[in-house]
Order: C-alpha cells, then structure tokens, then sequence
C-alpha cells in the first residue's frame, strides 16, 4: 500500500470523527486549545489502537467485527447523540468537551469501529508491519487534524445557533448511528 492510498484509506477512516467533532463542537462556548488537543489525541489514539488490533489479531476477530459492529456502532451514536438532544431540548447551558470525557471515549469507539475492520482486513491480506505502518500513521494524525478542525468548526456554528445547533448534532449523530444498521 502506497503513501497516497494510506491517505485516503485514513481520511475515509476520520469522516464520522469530523462529524462526530463538529456536532459535538457546538456545545463549546470557547475553544481553549488544550481540551482540544487532550480530545482529538484521544480520538486518535482510539482509532489507531482500534486499526493496529484488527491488524494484529485480524483471525480473531473477523467473525465478531463481521456480525456485531455495526449495533455497537449504532448503540454508542445513540448514546452520545441522544444525551446531546435531551440536552439542547432542555436548554441546559453546561460547557462541555465532547459533552465529558466519557462521551469522548464513547464517541471514540464508536467512529473506531470501522478502523478494526480495515486492520482486519489488512491482516487478512498478510500486510506486513512495513506496509500496515504508513496507514497506522495516517490514521492517527488526519484523525487527530479532522477532531481540532470539527470541534473548532462545530464550536463557531453553536455561538451562533445556541441550542438549536445541539438539538441538530445530536440528530445528527443519532441519523448516522441509524446508518450505520443499513
């Protein structure tokens, strides 16, 4: 696998982070830079752990990533989507980080899933740890980048649109938990 398809493999990888993120974001009435980094480090370091496990222990987990991934997914969207719409309804004007740093963990497995599968996958193709490394790196930095741009983005929409951005992000990510079953 070559640099530019560990790049794209990567970024398809980060696009429910960036959603995720962004949603999230507009709950932040300020964007302090350490929170920022502390969760996109998280987000990423999620995501490639998930990434280097399916690689490492790809026979083992082929059947169970195959049959359960996508409810654990949805499950864990649903969660964090889900408390983000009570709490837009509600008007609750709490500042949060990805509304906690539980929610950071959950919203982290649940757009890591996909990751498994790709390492997984690559295990299952024998990709050595020579070729398996770029896409590990990758993974983490546009993860990382994709994470600091959604929750900045998303943090500039909500000092706009107040609750009513919450109340849209947590449908949001309660609509792509709801994809992920189809």
């Amino acid at each position: 696998m070559n640099i530019l398809e560990s790049i794209l493999i990567a970024a398809s990888l980060c696009a429910d982070c960036l959603a995720v993120s962004l949603c999230s974001g507009v709950t932040l009435r300020s964007v302090r830079w350490r929170p920022v980094l502390g969760v996109a480090l998280a987000f990423a370091v999620i995501q490639a752990g998930l990434l280097a496990a399916g690689w490492a222990f790809g026979s083992l987990f082929v059947g169970l990533v195959e049959r359960i991934s996508h409810w654990i997914g949805f499950l864990l969207l649903l969660y964090v989507g889900g408390s983000m719409l009570l709490e837009g309804v509600r008007g609750e004007e709490e500042v949060r980080d990805l509304n906690g740093w539980r929610n950071v963990l959950v919203g982290g497995v649940a757009t890591s899933i996909d990751a498994l599968a790709v390492g997984v996958a690559q295990s299952m193709e024998d990709v050595s740890f020579a070729g398996f490394l770029p896409l590990l790196v990758s993974v983490f930095v546009i993860t990382a980048l994709s994470v600091v741009a959604g929750l900045r983005g998303g943090s500039a929409i909500g000092a706009r649109l107040g609750r009513w951005a919450e109340i849209a992000g947590g449908l949001v990510l309660i609509g792509i938990g709801v994809s992920i079953l189809f």
